[in-house]
C-alpha cells in the first residue's frame, strides 16, 4: 500500500536529515486538510489527531476513538492509539518515551506543500508542550515533507507513467480533431469529452484544464479557453493533464494551422519551434542529481535569449506528483518570488516538467511541456518528447 510505503520512507528521511521525530497535527481535515495526509493516510480525520514518526522507525497515529477503526484499516501506522477526552496525554506520553531533541512540524516559509499546520493548531500544540522538555524542540518539517513528496516510489512512477500515456493518447485524438474555424472553447470541450470517456479526472481545475491558446495576443497561461477562433497561420498550444490513481500528468503540445498553399510552417514559426526544442534538449541533458534548479533553468533561458527571443516569465519546470504543481524544488531563476527553491539540489526520484516558451510575432506562442524523471546518472523522459511541430491542414 502506498501510504505505508511513504510512512516507512519518512523514517529513513528523518535519519538522513538528523531529525528525531516528525509530527503531523490536524483536525477536521475535510475542512482544513494538511497536504501531506494524501500521502500518508489517504483519508480524513475529525478530532484533533497526531501522526508521529520517529527516526527509529516507530510510527504512531493518535486519533479520536471514532476515527481509530478507519485509520487502522489504512494499514500505514504500526500503532493506532484512540482517545476520548484529549489528545494531549497520549501525545505527551509518546514524546516522553521518544525524547526528541528536534520535533519537525508542518510549517514552511517557502513551500506551500509543507505548510499544512494551521496557526490555531500551532498555538494549541505549543500550549500542550508548555512546561515540558519539548517546548523548544519544534523545527520546520519542510525537508521531510519535500523529500517524501519528491522521491517517487516505483508505484508512484507507475501511476504517473499511466497518466502521461492517457494524456498523450488524448493529444493524438485532438490533433485529428483540430481544424481552422473552431473556437478555443470547442477544442477544450472535445478534449474534456474524450477525457471523460477515458474515465479519468482532470489534473487541475476543469475551468482551465485543458487550456487552449490560439494565435497572438491570447490571455496567456492559467486562463480558460475562450470563444477566440482558430485561424490559418495561428500557432495553437494546449496545456492539459489527467489524474490516474491520484497522480497527475501535466503536458503541453503545440500545433500550427497551415495557411492555404502552405505545406510547411513559415520560417519564423519553424525557427521559434526549433529554438524552443533546443532549449528543452539542452536543459534535459544537463539534469543530474546535485545540480541546482537555477543552473538548469539558466541553460534553457540563455538558449532562448541568445536566439533573440525574450526570456519566459516563469520557471523552466516544476515538480509533478499528487498535484500538477508539487514538491519544493524548482528549475527556476533566483527571483524573490521563488524564495530558496531554485537553489535546492536536484534529487533522484523527482519528476520535473520542462516548459519554456517564446513568442512568434503575428502567429502566437510556441511552448512545449515535457515530464522527466531524475535518475542516478541524469534523467529519463517520462513523456515521449514532441520533436516536430504538429501541422494542421
Amino acid at each position: 500500500m502506498l501510504a505505508r510505503e511513504k510512512v516507512s520512507q519518512a523514517a529513513a528521511i528523518l535519519r538522513e536529515l538528523g531529525l528525531d521525530a516528525w509530527l503531523t497535527f490536524v483536525r477536521e481535515t475535510s475542512v482544513t486538510p494538511d497536504p501531506i495526509l494524501e500521502l500518508v493516510l489517504e483519508k480524513d480525520v475529525t478530532w484533533q489527531s497526531a501522526f508521529l514518526v520517529s527516526a527509529s522507525g516507530r510510527t504512531t497515529a493518535i486519533v479520536g476513538s471514532l476515527d481509530a477503526a478507519a485509520v487502522t484499516d489504512v494499514g500505514a501506522w504500526d500503532e493506532v492509539l484512540p482517545y476520548v477526552e484529549s489528545v494531549k496525554p497520549p501525545l505527551l506520553a509518546w514524546l516522553e518515551a521518544e525524547r526528541p531533541r528536534a520535533l519537525a512540524v508542518n510549517y514552511s516559509d517557502d513551500s506551500e506543500i509543507a505548510d499544512g499546520l494551521s496557526h490555531g493548531m500551532f498555538r494549541k500544540l505549543t500550549a500542550y508542550l508548555a512546561g515540558t522538555p519539548f517546548a523548544g524542540t519544534l523545527v520546520s518539517a519542510e525537508g521531510v515533507i519535500s523529500a517524501l513528496r519528491e522521491r517517487k516510489t516505483a508505484d508512484e512512477v507507475r501511476r504517473m507513467r499511466e497518466a502521461i500515456r492517457i494524456t498523450l493518447d488524448l493529444y493524438d485524438q485532438v490533433a485529428r480533431f483540430l481544424a481552422p474555424g473552431q473556437t478555443e472553447a470547442q477544442v477544450a470541450a472535445f478534449l474534456t469529452e474524450r477525457r471523460q470517456a477515458a474515465g479519468v479526472p482532470p489534473a487541475w481545475s476543469q475551468e482551465h484544464c485543458p487550456s487552449v491558446f490560439a494565435g497572438p495576443d491570447t490571455a496567456g497561461a492559467h486562463y480558460g479557453p475562450t470563444g477566440r477562433t482558430l485561424l490559418r497561420g495561428h500557432i495553437v498550444n494546449m496545456d492539459f493533464g489527467v489524474k490516474f490513481e491520484g497522480y497527475c500528468s501535466d503536458l503541453q503540445r503545440v500545433f500550427y494551422l497551415l495557411r492555404e498553399g502552405e505545406a510547411v510552417a513559415p520560417p519564423e514559426v519553424q525557427r521559434g519551434f526549433d529554438t524552443l526544442l533546443r532549449s528543452i534538449q539542452r536543459s534535459f541533458a544537463a539534469v543530474r542529481p546535485g545540480r541546482t534548479g537555477r543552473e538548469i533553468d539558466a541553460i534553457a533561458r540563455t538558449t532562448i535569449t541568445d536566439a533573440g527571443y525574450p526570456e519566459y516569465p516563469h520557471a523552466l519546470g516544476h515538480q509533478v506528483g499528487r498535484h500538477a504543481h508539487d514538491g519544493a524544488g524548482l528549475l527556476a531563476p533566483p527571483w524573490e518570488r521563488y524564495g530558496k527553491r531554485p537553489d535546492l539540489p536536484i534529487q533522484v526520484g523527482q519528476v520535473y516538467t520542462l516548459e519554456p516558451r517564446l513568442p512568434v510575432a503575428g502567429h502566437g506562442v510556441v511552448t512545449i511541456e515535457e515530464e522527466i524523471l531524475v535518475t542516478e546518472t541524469g534523467a529519463e523522459w517520462l513523456s515521449a518528447p514532441q520533436t516536430e511541430l504538429l501541422l494542421i491542414p
